[in-house]
């Protein structure tokens, strides 16, 4: 797959969704320069549709890999809006952060999982793209390739009838290793990020969403991650995701294998 490195224009930038004056032209100003600093951002592949709602699928190695999908999506002129773990909204700063600009805390477990879902939604009822990270957590696959994603994702964008668009980026974990606690911006890092055209749904979307039916468009999904990654890396991907439960590991929390 041959992709070509894209910045937008000064004049494209004026059209985009983040012209408006939010919050997020403050998150912009006390993020992007030390980001900046330490990482260079290139584009690859597809735009990001100028407006409208979405789903847009990253795949997921390390913690600061939110930080990074968030500085493309706002180089691509988007307002990035996540599903992040609950337990980032209690921490102090960082959380009020988080809840002012609209991010959405996602319980790993019971009653509440599926607020996470109608609160998505309630954004994408606004005209918003909202990033959802299909693997739930950080990939168990020890070569850091895609593992095997959960349905939300999809159910979203099938649900609402929206876009899914997958996107792929590596070199990430140059700055910071999976499951690492510290940055490592010298000497400075690139990350390449690959964004790849809306997946094709269209065989999922007239029949019942069952779980059945969400888990086999999810694997559609997390091929097309897949296949982006491969790209960056020029090394094919495995040909099955990897399967946490086929490998005796817990899907949640810290895994050294």
């Amino acid at each position: 797959m041959q992709q070509q490195a894209s910045t937008p224009s000064p004049r494209a930038k004026q059209r985009t969704e983040r012209s408006r004056p939010s919050f997020f032209w403050l998150l912009a100003v006390l993020i992007l320069p030390p980001m900046a600093a330490m990482v260079k951002i290139r584009l690859h592949g597809e735009k990001l549709p100028a407006k409208g709602a979405f789903v847009l699928s990253p795949n997921h190695y390390s913690e600061i890999d939110p930080v990074v999908m968030g500085m493309a999506t706002w180089y691509l002129g988007r307002l990035p809006r996540f599903l992040a773990k609950a337990s980032l909204f209690k921490v102090p700063v960082v959380g009020w952060f988080l809840r002012t600009s609209g991010q959405i805390p996602v319980e790993r477990a019971g009653s509440r999982s599926h607020a996470a879902l109608r609160a998505a939604e309630e954004l994408v009822e606004k005209g918003r793209m909202v990033v959802v990270y299909p693997e739930g957590s950080l990939t168990r696959d020890p070569e850091l390739w895609p593992m095997r994603g959960k349905t939300g994702a999809v159910r979203i964008a099938l649900e609402q009838g929206i876009p899914l668009i997958p996107v792929a980026h590596w070199g990430t974990q140059e700055l910071m290793p999976r499951y690492g606690k510290k940055l490592h911006p010298f000497p400075r890092k690139t990350i390449d990020v690959a964004v790849g055209k809306p997946v094709d749904l269209s065989a999922f979307a007239d029949g019942p969403l069952d779980q059945a039916t969400l888990a086999r468009a999810t694997t559609v999904v997390m091929d097309e991650i897949a296949e982006l990654l491969a790209g960056l890396r020029g090394e094919p991907a495995p040909v099955e995701r990897w399967d946490p439960s086929k490998r005796g590991q817990t899907e949640t929390g810290r895994f050294d294998g």
